[in-house]
Order: structure tokens, then sequence, then C-alpha cells
């Protein structure tokens, strides 16, 4: 769940609930706080709201992966000789406009052979359910993002009200742990266990080949922070921190040429493919700096929550 999910979780609290949840802070983005309030600006809202499922041309991106998400959730295909390999189904919603993309790309959605996902937000995993229905494709995840599956997002440890994370429940057929690979038709990927912005997030890594070259694709699960969810203290996530840290820590070590996230957003897919179409080289997917600013910053805004939190504590 990016930035971009928390401003909708905000968005769609208020029109459900008339109540104000959670907002992305000024300091953390840059920008003026969103989103604002409903009783003021109710059409800016709705506007903002379903630009983020827009639908998106399906892309391709580099050597055998391809985008076919909506314009905001990211869904990736990987194509292989013996089927092919989708990584997050964003909502049940827009798994039509996925399975659509799929095909304009001269693919088609029965070879999908496994479902991975990025992390068990409903944004990521809330079409697993209907996709797997449509490719009987088995389903991959970390134990604890299979939990939270099987329960429909019921026990998500977020703050936000249940009925907005809220899935149809679905039951992996595999489980991995950190480390594990999972391989089809000469593809492997590596499942990396990441949890802070779940307890299962998972980042996937995978070797890619083009025009001779080996390059290193890093798949992001997530590293924000869901306001107001608290660091210290926190009842529904005690470990939250030491995950948190350690998973810092671990993604500074994972080798990154490819930098694909689970929002458009986070990774530039629209200047990038911009880019793409004006003839840019070397492809400027290829973006490790790009990665390492990305993960400083991230990393920054986790320290800069802990530090506040702790002198809150101090001064009472």
């Amino acid at each position: 769940m990016s930035k971009v999910l928390l401003k909708w979780l905000a968005l769609l609290a208020l029109a459900n609930s008339g109540h104000c949840f959670a907002q992305i802070t000024a300091a953390q983005t840059n920008r003026p706080a969103w989103p604002p309030p409903l009783s003021q600006n109710h059409a800016a809202s709705e506007r903002a709201f379903n630009a983020w499922k827009t639908p998106q041309s399906p892309r391709h991106i580099i050597g055998n992966i391809y985008y076919v998400g909506p314009g905001g959730v990211s869904s990736w295909l990987i194509t292989t000789p013996e089927g092919n390999i989708l990584i997050d189904t964003t909502f049940e919603e827009c798994v039509p406009q996925i399975c659509t993309n799929i095909e304009r790309l001269g693919f088609h959605v029965a070879d999908i052979k496994l479902i991975l996902n990025s992390h068990a937000h409903v944004d990521h995993a809330g079409g697993h359910a209907a996709m797997k229905q449509r490719t009987g494709a088995k389903i991959v995840a970390s134990a604890a993002d299979a939990h939270l599956m099987e329960t429909g997002g019921a026990d998500d440890f977020s703050p936000f009200p249940k009925d907005l994370l809220a899935y149809k429940p679905v039951k992996p057929d595999r489980i991995v742990q950190d480390g594990e690979t999972v391989s089809l038709g000469g593809v492997t990927l590596t499942a990396h266990l990441t949890p802070g912005h779940t307890k299962g997030a998972t980042t996937w890594t995978m070797p890619l080949q083009v025009d001779g070259k080996t390059y290193q694709v890093l798949f992001f699960s997530s590293t924000s922070i869901a306001e107001p969810t608290p660091l210290l203290h926190n009842a529904a996530y005690p470990g939250i921190v030491e995950d948190y840290q350690a998973t810092f820590k671990k993604l500074k070590t994972l080798p990154c040429d490819i930098f694909l996230g689970p929002h458009a957003d986070q990774f530039g897919l629209a200047r990038k493919l911009a880019r793409l179409d004006s003839g840019a080289s070397p492809n400027p997917f290829i973006d490790p700096d790009g990665w390492q600013k990305f993960l400083a910053t991230a990393e920054q805004t986790f320290l800069k929550q802990l530090a506040e939190e702790k002198k809150a504590e101090s001064n009472h």
C-alpha cells in the first residue's frame, strides 16, 4: 500500500462514514494534506478516487515483463514458455481490466499459472479470488499474508475500518519462506520477506537477461506507514519497529538494476514510459539510482516518525 492508497483509504472512509480518518501529512509528501474535507470538496475527492483506477494501456517494460494494471495500481505479467506469472491482481473490480490488457498484448489469461503478491491489502490482493477462478492458477504467498488473504483482510492490523480493507477471502496454494524461490518456464523469482507494511509483505527479485546482459529486477512490496499506525506500543503489531528495521536493512542488501513497485507513482511509471516512447537508451526502467533514492527517503520517513513518537513519549 503506497501513499496513493493512503489517500484513497482516507477518501473512502470519508465517503462511507462521514468521519475523517488518516491522511498523509504535508511533511511526508511536500504537498498540502489530502484529502480535503468531503463536505467542502466532494467533487475533487471523487475525481481523485476515480483517477486512481483509470484504465492504463498495457505496456511492455523490458524483457519478458509487462505492465497490465490500471493507472495507479500495478499488476505485472511475466511471460515464460510454460505459462505466465502475475504479480498482484489489484482490486476485484479491476480484474476484467487486467484480463483485457493481457489479451491486448497478445497473451492469454488462461496461460497464467502462478499468482504472486507484493502484500495482501485489498488494492493488491483483492482480485486474487476472481483471477484464480478465471485461470485456475496457483496462488503463492508468505505465511502471514496468506493468513490475511484467508480472512479477506479482516485480520489486518491497520487502524482503518475493516470494511474498507475487506475483499473476497482466498486460500493460497503454496506458502513461501524467506529466501525461497518460485520457478516457471526458466524464470525464477526469489521471495524476500520485508514485513512492516503488512506482516507478510514480500519483495520479489529475479535475474533478467536482455541483449546478452543480466539485470537484477526488484518487485518492491511497500514500506509506507498507514497513519495513524503507531510504531511504539502497537498492541496489534508489537514487533512493528523491529520488522521495519530488519526490512530496511535487508532491502539495502538486495541487488537492483530494474526497480518496479506496487504503485505507479513509486517508480515513475508515466515518466519512464514517456522516455521509452521517445527512444531513450538505455531503457529508463533500468534505474538503480532511483531505487536507492526511493529507499533512502522511505527509511528517513520511518526514522522520523519513530523519533517523533519517542520524543512525544519522553515529554509525558
